[in-house]
């Protein structure tokens, strides 16, 4: 079939091998020497289509010049024509290299053979011919069916060939960026909002976009191409966690600028990552932060603006660590290098363990990978770790810290929902929100860790403020981390799906969990949270060592309250928004950029002079959303990583069933 304007012609078998006879009954065995004399054409090329080489004819000189000139005119016209039909055919290909290459395989053996082979290429003449008829007619089969299609139907058996050569390709693991599946993309709603009515909420949400174009106009003058920027030396800072991988706070910056609507800042950065960022680096990386932030930030800003090129570098930088799951388990190192593939753990790490919010924090970005790449691999691996974890035994139904990957048993009895553990907990819950919530066995193991977590770890101080302790060997550590406080929004995320009615129980401890966290705010000099706070010796919600005092301009508790917002619209979450919005303004901002700070009790900030690029992408996007209506990136559509990229809800192509039975 050909293009839409190109007539359909169709070749009835019978009148062409009528006329074929017709014309050759007309010639003489004396007119084809002649033909031979003048076209200088050997005969045995025409006998597929000339009369039997034994019928009689007359002299040639009984013809005149003239009427010679005539029939040769005639029949160049038919061998014209002949041809034309053959080509006209589908597959015509197949019949001309059966009358041309066979016709010389024909000739060479007659060349080559003696006289007592003689019989046996008359034989094998024979057994072409009937091949080329054979052909022939299969070709006008073929021929009749196409024409008879319709063009939806032509157009899909065209993609199917298409589909069926990809899978093909996949099977040898041979595959290219333009072997990638196509993919109409179609973007999903609430990727932009539109300006709120009230005139404090626009007039506060246009500050903080003043504050990420302040922070990126920054990092464009001093540090542009590194990973993060020195906002008080104004310079690139680069941290080990990427390796020698570059423009961090590029990708993780991507899709707030977008969402913001930065669009000239957004085409800079696309433009930047289509011609600078590459993986084929021999670095070692953090396979977690990685994930987070290079993939997540490349997964998002695809999915709000359909640009090609996110999709193809997501999947190059996923396949590129793969070979991080090479272990007996498949549990993931920590540290993988690109170039080699060789991985390893962090050496601090409880008898070489891999971490738990490490290996935890794949399976959103992975099984999109899968989606987008049409490759399993991606989601059989994530879904391998859930195996890997249902056949321990957990102590008191919580999960620890380390897990060694080489014997498939846990390591030092630490358990966290802050640092070291907290996005494994908060991936089980969204993985069935990600998956229109048919994904059941990760809906079952979020409810119930978070049963063990109330049960074991949960407390409340003298002081009435709720908290979440940490476990280790089996007794209570009363402090909590600034990074637990991302706990009260999934709480809150989670509480409309949660079993036996208790939502309304788990909003109240998401809405006390806000509440501690603020307050660990509100208790220091500047106004901004410490690292880690403690509920003992006489403190409630205070850091009491040095080395817990300092704040990086961390998203955790933003995050809770842009939830709580959402879910409650009680006014005082976008105060305490707000709050924080101008100790950020005070304390934190610098000349060339934002900065963190050394002790949140001090009088005066000491700042640490990093602006970390999970400031753009987590901590103003949620207070941008803060400050936004609800069907900007709403949440029956959207998910968040544990880094704050929004990833459409979907039903992958290969279903969780379909996965967990490989």
């Amino acid at each position: 079939s050909g293009p839409k304007n190109t007539p359909s012609v169709v070749f009835d078998e019978l009148s062409i091998a009528h006329s074929c006879h017709s014309f050759r009954s007309a010639l003489s065995e004396e007119f084809l020497q002649m033909f031979s004399q003048y076209g200088k054409m050997p005969v045995a090329t025409l006998l597929p289509f000339t009369a039997t080489p034994s019928r009689k004819s007359s002299s040639p000189t009984s013809f005149r010049l003239t009427e010679k000139f005539i029939l040769l005119l005639v029949f160049s016209a038919f061998i014209t024509l002949c041809f034309g039909a053959i080509f006209f055919l589908p597959d015509s290909s197949k019949l001309l290299s059966g009358v041309f290459f066979h016709s010389s395989a024909v000739e060479t053996n007659t060349r080559k053979g003696t006289d007592s082979d003689s019989n046996i290429a008359v034989g094998t003449d024979e057994k072409i011919l009937a091949k080329i008829r054979k052909d022939h007619e299969k070709a006008l089969v073929e021929a009749k069916d196409t024409l008879q299609k319709r063009p939806d139907e032509i157009k899909q058996d065209i993609q199917n060939e298409k589909d069926k050569v990809f899978k093909e390709d996949l099977s040898k693991g041979g595959k290219d960026d333009d072997n990638l599946p196509v993919i109409e993309y179609v973007q999903p709603p609430g990727a932009t909002g539109h300006e709120p009515s009230d005139p404090e909420t626009k007039e506060r949400r246009e500050k903080i976009k003043e504050m990420m174009k302040f922070a990126w106009d920054s990092y464009k003058r001093y540090a542009w191409g590194s990973n993060e920027l020195r906002p008080v030396s104004m310079q690139g800072h680069s941290s080990n966690l990427f390796g020698s991988i570059k423009g961090a706070t590029i990708v993780d910056a991507l899709d707030t600028l977008y969402v913001m609507e930065m669009y000239e800042d957004f085409e800079m950065a696309t433009e930047w990552v289509e011609k600078n960022l590459d993986f084929n680096v021999n670095a070692e990386v953090s396979v977690f932060e990685v994930n987070i932030r290079f993939v997540g930030g490349l997964l998002s800003a695809y999915y709000l603006s359909g640009k090609e090129v996110f999709r193809k570098k997501a999947i190059q930088l996923g396949e590129k660590l793969l070979p991080a799951f090479k272990t007996p388990t498949g549990i993931p190192w920590a540290l993988l290098n690109l170039k080699s593939g060789i991985g390893r753990n962090w050496p601090w790490a409880s008898g070489g363990s891999s971490i738990l919010a490490e290996y935890g924090t794949l399976h959103l970005e992975f099984m999109h990978l899968s989606k987008l790449s049409g490759n399993p691999a991606f989601a059989e691996k994530v879904m391998n770790i859930r195996k890997v974890l249902n056949r321990l035994d957990k102590p008191q139904g919580l999960y620890p810290n380390y897990l060694n990957p080489n014997s498939g048993q846990w390591g030092q009895h630490h358990v966290s929902v802050g640092g070291l553990g907290d996005s494994f907990y908060e991936y089980l819950l969204k993985a069935w929100l990600m998956s229109d919530k048919t994904d059941e066995e990760g809906k079952k193991l979020y409810y119930d860790a978070l049963q063990a977590i109330e049960t074991s770890l949960m407390r409340k101080s003298s002081g009435g403020l709720t908290y979440i302790a940490e476990w280790k060997g089996g007794l209570l550590e009363h402090k909590m981390g600034h990074l637990t406080c991302f706990a009260g929004g999934m709480i809150a995320l989670g509480a409309d799906g949660a079993p036996e009615d208790k939502t309304g129980h788990q909003m109240e401890q998401a809405a006390e969990i806000a509440r501690t966290c603020h307050e660990s705010y509100a208790r220091t000099t500047l106004k901004l949270g410490p690292e880690g706070f403690r509920f003992d010796g006489g403190v409630e919600a205070i850091a009491t060592r040095q080395n817990e005092k300092y704040f990086i301009l961390r998203p955790e508790v933003i995050e809770t309250y842009m939830y709580m917002w959402r879910f409650t619209h009680d006014p005082k979450y976008r105060e305490w928004g707000w709050e924080a919005v101008q100790a950020l303004e005070k304390h934190c901002r610098v000349e060339g950029g934002y900065s963190g700070v050394r002790d949140v009790y001090a009088s005066s900030p000491n700042h640490d002079d990093v602006q970390q690029s999970f400031y753009l992408a987590e901590t103003l996007k949620y207070l941008f959303l803060l400050f936004s209506d609800d069907d900007h990136l709403p949440f029956e559509h959207w998910v968040f990583n544990t880094e704050a990229h929004p990833l459409p809800s979907l039903i992958l192509t290969c279903s969780i069933a379909e996965i967990q039975s490989k």
